[in-house]
């Protein structure tokens, strides 16, 4: 046990434990915060388009009518879209950033973590 308590313990047991942790992960499941240069495993997050987040759009798979296109006739027909950006206006994060706030507070509540930035 007094092994562990040296520095060179120390290091060996934190660079054992980061193998461990980051040997699971694949590259498509790590995201970099913003302001960071490291990576960090993305949590229930599915990139495949077949799970709940749209990591590309910051929405959830099944709101997100550019990655399903039959969504956008619904969204065009209730009055929410953006002609400029070509998206929902409640999906415009650029027209108002704000409007991400509701979609990274569902995010937040579903999985206990900030959601990935937007890619697209």
């Amino acid at each position: 046990m007094n092994w562990m308590m040296n520095g060179r313990g120390l290091s060996l047991g934190l660079l054992v434990t980061a193998a461990i942790g980051l040997a699971g992960c694949n590259k498509d499941d790590v995201v970099t915060e913003p302001g960071t240069a490291d990576p960090v495993a993305a949590t229930n997050v599915d990139h495949s388009h077949g799970g709940w987040w749209c990591v590309e759009h910051g929405v959830p798979e099944e709101e997100c009518p550019r990655c399903d296109k039959t969504l956008v006739s619904e969204f065009k027909e209730a009055g929410d879209w953006c002609d400029e950006h070509d998206r929902p206006e409640s999906q415009c994060f650029i027209c108002s950033p704000k409007r991400a706030e509701k979609f990274v507070a569902r995010y937040e509540a579903k999985t206990g973590h900030q959601p990935p930035e937007p890619t697209e």
